[in-house]
């Protein structure tokens, strides 16, 4: 039994990786560099049915005869096969083609491969994958073509996006192509690689971007109908996203309440902080100060980093008293480049590599560093690194677990978004934030994931259109209206992934005053975490069975340790 569970992990881990390279890359493996990947309807269904056919196979194990590990395992890949099978039939990015991040599959190749490392002189995966790319890039227009034939038209802002983006490559010039930085420092390596992008890959760029201007914009959504279920099928993919990014059955309507309950809370908490730092309780008079005080703005890219250190640098020294003593490799402050961030959110972080060849990595924008708001980044800092998504994903490679299970990222986005963000909130309890306006960019930026729930759900469930989500995000939280509006197209263009966060941290927090309700002086608070993270990234009802493992067990002991102590 345990034989055939693995046997089915190891071939959903293979199938999607198959079909997801790039994201394979990002998370550290190294033995699907050599694919360019296949964007096509072909490889969608082939990859839909093999893991609906894994899927099958799942969950025709008997249960009963697994042990507790193995038990985590088949629920973990229950609901990993699930909803990777709902992705891959769906397919909502090839319906919403933009320039954002994990669901942009042209974004993903300027984002994964300048993160690859040659492991080889010869750099022959690396090579076999750049030979690729023209053909992959071409295969994704005839992918966005035949998708806005059947009735899934891309957003005209998306589009506009991703023209931008791929003209903005093209405009670096082969000199600067970020394409070609893993063969620094190898003269053969990078002359191949050059002669690849200047022959294939820059040609077949600058033909997505004249298709996507000169054919599909002028068919494209407008902003009044950004909605995915705007598009065929649209209404039933966002469900299934919705079900995959959070791991919880709870409905739109219920997590559009969840977003505006949480708010209420929020302003009241941010009004108080505003009268101790500003000296004003209102909040419109808070959030226009946050906004508007060139103070409160960075000078110097370096300032940026350097806030973003040192709040690594506390969080570690603090570590050792909250979690228990886990030996994981290093975390570094590493700035997107500068061809990258203007489609990158703030910061965003990148696992080490899986041989330890590559540490930790939290990324952080630090170009135009004049806009930058100050109070924004010790929160990405606890966030992103530790005791953040560093400290939880650097650790879950370190489990004696499956590797389908040891590295996850979108994946698991209610584990992994919801610990980021619990890291933020939990930073704030142990008193790692300089000052109170720091706290304040906490706040506000837990308004944002609180925001989140109410306009993701509004774009795609209730039919809002840009503009109302932009003015929804603009009154209730600090942020600037750029940023707001660059939030709201990333939600446009990632149906459900912006639920993740807050109904993930929501969880924990429970989880957590439940345990100590239940255990009273017996409860730990770095034992608790240790439950939480010390079986990797799994989805929210496997959790809370975890916690409730964990506590009947510290009970039972308390029970056995007094029982001993009357014996004696």
């Amino acid at each position: 039994m345990t034989m055939k569970l693995a046997e089915l992990g190891e071939e959903y881990f293979d199938t999607q990786h198959t079909y997801d390279p790039y994201n394979a890359t990002l998370l550290g493996l190294s033995e699907f560099e050599n694919m360019a990947g296949d964007p096509s309807v072909d490889a969608s269904e082939v990859a839909a049915e093999s893991l609906a056919q894994i899927g099958h196979a799942v969950s025709a194990l008997d249960v009963t005869a697994l042990d507790q590990a193995e038990r985590i395992d088949h629920a973990v890949l229950t609901a990993l096969v699930s909803g990777a099978q709902q992705d891959a039939a769906h397919s909502l990015w090839a319906a919403n083609a933009s320039a954002k991040g994990y669901v942009s599959r042209q974004a993903l190749i300027f984002q994964a491969i300048p993160a690859m490392t040659i492991a080889d002189p010869a750099g022959d995966s690396y090579l076999e994958r750049i030979s690729g790319l023209g053909n992959f890039i071409a295969a994704l227009g005839v992918r966005y073509t035949r998708e806005a034939s059947r009735g899934r038209r891309s957003t005209q802002l998306g589009i506009l996006g991703s023209i931008d983006q791929l003209e903005g490559y093209l405009a670096l010039g082969i000199d600067k192509d970020p394409l070609l930085k893993p063969a620094e420092g190898n003269e053969a390596v990078t002359e191949r690689a050059r002669l690849m992008v200047a022959d294939t890959v820059r040609p077949a760029v600058a033909e997505l971007a004249a298709l996507l201007r000169n054919e599909l914009l002028a068919t494209s959504r407008p902003d009044g109908e950004v909605g995915i279920q705007n598009v065929a099928g649209g209404e039933e993919g966002y469900l299934a996203s919705v079900a995959r990014h959070t791991t919880t059955d709870l409905t739109p309507d219920e997590i559009h309440r969840i977003g505006l309950d949480t708010l209420a809370v929020i302003r009241a908490e941010l009004r108080s902080l505003g009268q101790r730092a500003f000296g004003v309780g209102d909040f419109e008079t808070i959030v226009k100060r946050m906004r508007t005080d060139p103070a409160l703005r960075f000078s110097t890219s370096a300032e940026i980093v350097g806030v973003a250190q040192a709040a690594l640098d506390r969080a570690d020294a603090a570590r050792s008293e909250y979690f228990l003593n886990y030996d994981i490799t290093a975390c570094v402050i590493e700035e997107v480049n500068a061809a990258e961030a203007d489609n990158s959110p703030l910061a965003y972080y990148r696992p080490p590599a899986a041989d330890g060849s590559r540490p930790g990595a939290h990324c952080l924008v630090s170009t135009k560093p004049e806009t930058r708001f100050r109070f924004e980044y010790e929160a990405l800092a606890f966030h992103e690194s530790v005791p953040g998504h560093h400290l939880q994903l650097a650790m879950a490679q370190r489990l004696d677990i499956p590797r389908y299970r040891r590295h996850l990222d979108v994946e698991a986005c209610s584990f992994n978004e919801g610990w980021g963000l619990y890291a933020e909130e939990f930073a704030d309890e142990i008193g790692l934030y300089s000052d109170d306006l720091s706290r304040m960019g906490m706040l506000s930026m837990r308004a944002l994931r609180a925001c989140r729930l109410v306009i993701d759900t509004g774009i795609h469930h209730l039919g809002w259109s840009r503009s109302q989500a932009v003015e929804f995000m603009w009154n209730n939280t600090a942020t600037t209206e750029s940023n707001a509006r660059s939030e709201v197209d990333r939600y446009i263009a990632w149906p459900g992934q912006a639920l993740s966060y807050l109904i993930g941290s929501r969880e924990i927090h429970l989880l957590r005053e439940q345990s100590k309700a239940a255990l009273g002086t017996h409860f730990s608070l770095a034992e608790f975490h240790d439950t939480v993270l010390g079986n990797g990234a799994v989805p929210l009802s496997v959790l809370a069975r975890n916690v409730e493992a964990w506590r009947a067990a510290t009970l039972l002991n308390s029970v056995n340790r007094k029982e001993a102590t009357w014996t004696s």
